[in-house]
């Protein structure tokens, strides 16, 4: 539910965006576990992680109003 809602807020603001499905590739579930998270969505923004949905942290990362 929250992979769609963050997907749909990129999507909406026109950015470009790498979708990762950590159950059929198994390097995205890696990566994951690495950053040291096992939930999802998990967005990373010039290195800093956002977890779930969050909008205003979207915004404030993308720099959008």
């Amino acid at each position: 539910m929250f992979c769609a809602k963050v997907k749909e807020f990129l999507s909406q603001n026109n950015l470009a965006f790498t979708d990762r499905n950590i159950a059929a590739d198994e390097a995205a579930l890696n990566e994951l576990e690495k950053l040291g998270y096992m939930t999802t969505p998990v967005t990373v923004i010039d290195g800093e992680v956002v977890i779930g949905f969050d909008a205003p942290k979207l915004r404030r990362l993308l720099q959008i109003n």
